[in-house]
């Protein structure tokens, strides 16, 4: 193998490009032809699926959750307004759900003013109607009772005059308090129903996607009047049956995603499981005990309490009214003092007086510990009104909007799995439960839903043959094991040693297994250097940081020169904080490989597991496919092509300011397509879009992900330029293929070019989408669908070239499929060839023994950006703040740079 830092592989610099026109400095505007040029610029949108049907495969029926719809009529329209809703003083209504009130109310007053006409509202600034309202602009004022809020009270209860806020009394003279809305409805556009019969011809323009929108609108309403909590498009029912104890006062809680598809066969409504996370409903004082993690109400820290509690809605007894929390108070229940106003013979008198005097004393409520505890403040900040904690609870399906703890997410995985005859059951109720079919808007527009699951054809492919050093064997089931195999491209483990933080570990036997199960499966693993780095037990309360240093400090004291690789044994499994700063160190400092344990359970198994990842890093090989062996994959083999993985990762939900990491991984080493390394970036948060492609910073050097896997495609594989680029781009939705068509494609284009001008290769772009919720049942089975499935007729895209793929073996709960999109296909792979390259790329994954869901370059993609996103987590807020090295733009926060890989290591799998 060419050694990746050889400057002599390298091409010649390449000449400047003959249509890059340089500005005029004094003019500074390009010159006319560059115009043209920038004018004519083509946009690129998603290809058609091309004549002929893939036919590979054994036939399978099999059944999906889209239930047909029948659409009665095409005629008619959707009349589209925009909703503006103001109190009677002119402001606008800001608070979230009172829209839904106020356009009921308005329906059923104005009934005889608005024709008759049912409405569907999207609970904000926007309702459709079918057939126009008898004006272009209409204005109402509406009034509403009762408002469930901080604003009415009565009766002695909070926020009235006998309150602890010694409020206003004038608001409170009647027991429920009504409120004015001024409504302006006025005319913003035509939607023809027409436009979901041409959708469904494949002609799919904005109109059809706003006729569908509509009618995802009209479940919405329909959920919403069920009083389900909205999701997007997923419903979720007040019911303690869907609800999950995930710890830390959070539940899971089950509903139901739903939303029209125009496909092959027609319109269908796709209806799936979905879940959410909600708060804990019930006592506010059992959440925070659950939520920290404390024994009684005495051991919660109030500062946090006052963050988590914020701007949640709970309701109070004994009055059951509903208010916001806007804070806590600044002392105990029973110091927390407040003026109470009371009337003495026609005199209004002030006392002072403490919350819990109040409630105890005035109002004969029995407190039984609040009375040391902060109290809740549901009033304005420089006009408290404030309760006790014990009279406080939370009301039900209130979204829980924080990361996850490692904990809990593993607890929610194992705890929403279905089988898919459960999910099945659970979907035929959803659909009974929504009674979609009674509901009067609906109806109008002549749309009625089966109650059953269309039936479909699928195909299911056969295994690609596979090779290791002494065997060609089929898998079965998608999974085979090395019992008996020898690793196909064994790399030789030596000048390496042993690091210990604090497991309880018989390290000796550990090294000693893994040579001897190194020798059966044919990898040579050398004894380690005698040295064991042990981390002394004062270390262990140290910060990671200093943890990972000091053990550095003995590594480069006690060796004689520096490893190959450090086996480093971690006290804790996926939550250890030494992680991060360990890969950081290691790869970007050092460039040493190293593969991270944490010893348990350790048997034969689990060690080959290790070594299979140990052999990938190091540069050795498990398995591969027989075709790639004897160079017969259709195209591929052929002519020197490149596989591109790409996918950008996010930082955890409440973590906006993260930056985004966006990984490239690409095959090197042709005709291989199961060797890969990566290129890793940071960019802003929540920019799906990848920006890094191509960056040029001279004419002749261009510091993009690009350039750094052309190149080492061309070093490691004899000198050869990819003829062909086949790109997997991972987790964008349908609206973003555009962009990624015409950004995207247009970098890596660029990043060609500025290589050698002359260089023209094919790309082949595919969008493989895991984020779906198209699921596969076998009839009459409950089993999940075979591995190799595959489904490209009756449910898939009128017009567009896509397909669902389930590669792998689904052992628990119901598999998901893989949703791959052709975009684009200069290089010409049929129907059958493309989908027999796809199912083969999630057999070459080195990490493990079965098929995996998706392509391994994406699942490999996702591995690095992953694991060079621990590299970020650690670090102080000083150097993260500063933006060291980061990119800037007007008004932007910087975003820190990634540390670049040592050039050791910059080429391997190390996110094996």
């Amino acid at each position: 193998m060419d050694s990746p830092n050889g400057a002599e592989a390298l091409p010649p610099p390449p000449p400047l490009t003959p249509n890059v026109v340089p500005l005029l400095a004094d003019k500074g505007t390009p010159e006319p032809s560059k115009v043209t040029e920038l004018v004519s610029k083509q946009i690129r949108l998603p290809m058609t699926r091309p004549p002929g049907t893939a036919r590979k495969g054994q036939p399978i029926q099999l059944l999906t959750n889209h239930f047909k719809v029948n659409v009665a009529t095409v005629e008619g329209d959707f009349y589209q307004y925009s909703v503006s809703l103001a109190y009677e003083d002119g402001y606008p209504v800001d608070a979230k759900g009172i829209g839904r009130k106020v356009i009921d109310k308005l329906q059923e007053t104005y009934d005889t003013e608005l024709d008759g006409k049912k409405f569907a509202y999207d609970g904000e600034k926007t309702l459709f109607t079918l057939g126009p309202l008898p004006q272009n602009k209409l204005e109402f004022i509406v009034v509403l009772e009762d408002l469930s809020s901080n604003r009415i009270a009565g009766n002695g209860s909070p926020g009235g005059s006998g309150s602890p806020n010694g409020g206003d009394r004038k608001r409170f003279r009647r027991p429920y308090q009504s409120k004015s809305f001024k409504v302006e409805i006025s005319y913003a556009a035509r939607i023809p129903l027409r436009a979901i019969a041409n959708a469904l011809r494949g002609q799919e323009t904005d109109k059809s996607q706003e006729a569908l929108r509509v009618l995802d609108i009209i479940l919405r309403q329909i959920a919403a009047k069920q009083g389900c909590l909205l999701v997007r498009q997923s419903f979720f029912h007040n019911n303690s049956r869907n609800f999950v104890d995930l710890g830390g006062g959070v539940l899971g809680c089950r509903g139901f995603h739903s939303s029209f598809r125009a496909t092959q066969g027609g319109l269908s409504l796709n209806i799936d499981v979905s879940t959410t996370m909600i708060i804990q409903p019930g006592p506010v004082v059992d959440f925070l005990i659950a939520n920290q993690n404390v024994r009684d109400p005495y051991g919660i820290d109030w500062a946090k309490a006052k963050r988590t509690l914020k701007n949640l809605r709970i309701k109070t007894a004994p009055s059951n009214m509903e208010y916001k929390i806007t804070g806590l108070s600044e002392l105990p229940c029973n110091k927390q003092l407040f003026l109470l106003k009371q009337k003495r013979d026609g005199d209004v008198e002030a006392t002072e007086i403490t919350v819990y005097d109040y409630f105890v004393n005035h109002r004969r409520i029995e407190l039984r510990f609040s009375g040391e505890l902060p109290c809740i403040n549901v009033g304005k900040p420089k006009k408290p009104t404030y309760i006790p904690l014990e009279l406080c609870s939370l009301v039900s399906l209130q979204r829980y909007t924080k990361a996850l703890s490692t904990l809990q997410r593993s607890s929610l995985v194992e705890k929403s799995r279905q089988k898919p005859h459960e999910r099945m059951d659970a979907l035929s109720e959803a659909l009974r439960t929504s009674d979609y079919d009674s509901d009067k808007m609906l109806k109008a527009t002549g749309i009625s839903i089966s109650s059953n699951f269309t039936q479909i054809e699928g195909r299911v492919l056969t295994a690609p043959k596979l090779k290791t050093g002494n065997d060609e064997f089929l898998p079965r089931n998608g999974r085979w094991n090395f019992n008996n195999k020898k690793l196909l491209q064994p790399a030789k483990v030596d000048r390496w040693a042993i690091v210990n933080f604090s497991a309880r570990c018989d390290v000796q036997k550990l090294w000693r297994d893994l040579i001897r199960c190194g020798q059966q499966k044919g990898i040579v693993v050398e004894e380690p250097f005698p040295t064991v780095f042990e981390e002394p037990p004062q270390a262990r309360r140290a910060p990671p940081v200093v943890r990972v240093e000091q053990m550095f400090e003995q590594i480069q004291a006690k060796l004689p020169s520096s490893p190959r690789f450090l086996l480093c044994l971690l006290p804790e499994r996926k939550t250890s904080t030494l992680y991060g700063p360990w890969k950081r160190k290691n790869l970007a400092e050092f460039g040493i490989l190293t593969q991270c344990i944490a010893p348990q359970r350790v048997n034969d198994q689990y060690l080959t597991n290790v070594l299979l990842k140990i052999n990938a890093k190091l540069g050795g090989l498990n398995s591969m496919l027989v075709l790639e062996h004897s160079k017969s994959i259709p195209l591929i083999s052929k002519e020197p092509t490149i596989i591109l993985g790409m996918d950008v990762s996010h930082g955890s939900p409440g973590q906006s300011d993260t930056p985004s990491i966006a990984a490239v991984v690409s095959s090197r080493q042709w005709p291989s397509i199961s060797r890969y390394r990566a290129s890793v970036r940071t960019q802003s948060a929540r920019d799906e879009m990848i920006k890094s492609l191509f960056k040029p910073v001279s004419d002749t050097v261009d510091e993009g992900i690009m350039q750094e896997l052309l190149l080492d495609f061309y070093i490691s594989s004899g000198k050869r330029k990819p003829d062909n680029v086949v790109i997997f781009r991972d987790g964008v939705s349908e609206s973003q293929f555009n962009q990624v068509l015409n950004i995207e494609l247009d970098q890596i284009i660029e990043a060609c070019k500025f290589l050698d001008a002359k260089w023209c290769p094919k790309f082949t772009v595919i969008i493989a989408q895991k984020n779906h919720h198209t699921k596969f049942f076998q009839k009459g089975s409950p089993d999940n669908v075979p591995n190799g499935t595959v489904i490209d007729k009756q449910i898939c895209h009128p017009r567009n070239n896509d397909f669902y793929m389930c590669a792998h073996a689904g052992m628990i709960g119901t598999t998901r499929p893989t949703h791959y999109h052709v975009l684009h296909d200069e290089i010409g792979f049929s129907a059958d060839d493309l989908q027999e390259l796809v199912h083969s790329l999630s057999y070459v994954y080195q990490r493990s023994t079965t098929a995996i869901s998706i392509v391994a370059p994406v699942c490999y993609a996702h591995l690095a950006a992953a694991q060079m996103g621990q590299f970020m987590k650690f670090d102080d807020q000083s150097e993260t703040s500063s933006g060291h090295g980061g990119l800037t733009a007007a008004g932007t926060v910087p975003v820190p740079e990634l540390p670049r890989l040592h050039k050791n290591v910059s080429s391997s799998m190390f996110f094996c």
